[in-house]
């Protein structure tokens, strides 16, 4: 069995590492492995249509840009890699850029992952909603098993 775990540093997440140890360590898994997405998002807020562009906007357009923090990315994988450590468990790290939902389903259908373990809500906005839109997204979008840890 092949499981692949969804982290983005929230505890939601870390619930999803901390269930995927249970699973590991009671069952014959062959493969687990961690992935973690950076989406970014261009902030177009306050650059106008038409005249000059300040250096104040142009700097936030930049940055929003780099919003891909890797220091912070290598921190939450790292978090979820010395939880498996200390469980015993032989975990590698994936990391990618883009639509996390599209990311963590390609690479569970192009590498052949068993199951997708995933937190009920990760670090987006309106966390109100009961499925968070990566994690209900990933579940209807998904050819394997996934399990949505609450």
């Amino acid at each position: 069995m092949k499981i692949l775990v969804c982290v983005d540093g929230s505890k939601q997440s870390m619930k999803a590492v901390e269930e995927t140890v249970k699973i590991a360590g009671g069952c014959n898994v062959n493969e687990v492995a961690i992935i973690h997405v950076c989406e970014r998002k261009l902030d177009w807020s306050g650059i106008p249509y038409e005249g000059s562009v300040t250096r104040e906007n142009m700097e936030r357009f930049r940055k929003s840009l780099e919003q891909c923090n890797y220091e912070n990315n290598e921190k939450v994988l790292s978090e979820a890699k010395e939880i498996f450590a200390k469980n015993n468990i032989k975990v590698h790290a994936i990391f990618k850029e883009g639509h996390p939902a599209q990311a963590i389903t390609d690479t569970a259908n192009e590498e052949g992952y068993d199951m997708i373990v995933i937190g009920s809500r990760g670090l987006g906005g309106f966390k109100k909603l009961f499925l968070g839109s990566v994690s209900n997204a990933v579940l209807h979008e998904a050819k394997t098993n996934v399990l949505v840890v609450k």
